[in-house]
């Protein structure tokens, strides 16, 4: 009689009888085609961001020819550190004040509303800014103060960049803000 052997320990014998299966594998070859093709089309479609420039209002009513009175002219200039210099009129008769940039919303407010009494509430009688940055100004500044311009709603103004006048230059030492 035959003998029959049987497996120790549970384990199955291992006979020659038996077939190896093949390690499955995937082609991800279309799968990166897809991925190129997608990641182009939205290359493609979509809108890189567009640069964003601030726009420069321009005044919205006309402006004549001859100079506006002084009594509706502020001149405000753009000192170092956060500062400012403001003044009244013309420059020769007018006292600057100093002032941090942090209160200039409250400076234009204030001065368009006396301006605005002075002329009896007039409309065609409005307040003229001549803005005037410095050397030592930031940037930030300058923006901000056009921002005011629109908040507060300045019908004109006017940037003068070039060099300060010497009487400008003068007020901006004496006052420690240049």
């Amino acid at each position: 009689m035959a003998t029959l052997s049987i497996p120790q320990n549970g384990q199955a014998l291992k006979g020659k009888n038996r077939t190896r299966k093949a390690v499955p594998s995937v082609d991800l070859t279309a799968m990166v085609d897809l991925a190129f093709l997608l990641i182009t089309f939205f290359m493609l479609t979509t809108s890189l961001s567009k640069s964003q420039a601030m726009d420069v209002a321009k005044p919205v009513v006309d402006i004549p020819d001859q100079p506006y009175p002084a009594s509706r002219t502020i001149t405000v200039l753009l000192g170092k550190n956060n500062s400012i210099v403001w003044y009244n009129g013309e420059m020769e008769k007018a006292t600057p004040q100093r002032a941090d940039f942090r209160v200039i919303n409250r400076v234009l407010a204030q001065n368009k509303k006396e301006i605005a009494r002075l002329h009896g509430n007039d409309p065609g009688k409005f307040m003229v800014v001549i803005i005037k940055p410095t050397e030592k100004s930031t940037y930030k500044n300058f923006v901000d103060v056009l921002d005011e311009m629109s908040i507060i709603d300045i019908k004109s103004y006017l940037i003068d960049d070039k060099s300060l006048q010497s009487l400008d230059r003068g007020y901006m030492e004496k006052l420690g803000a240049i």
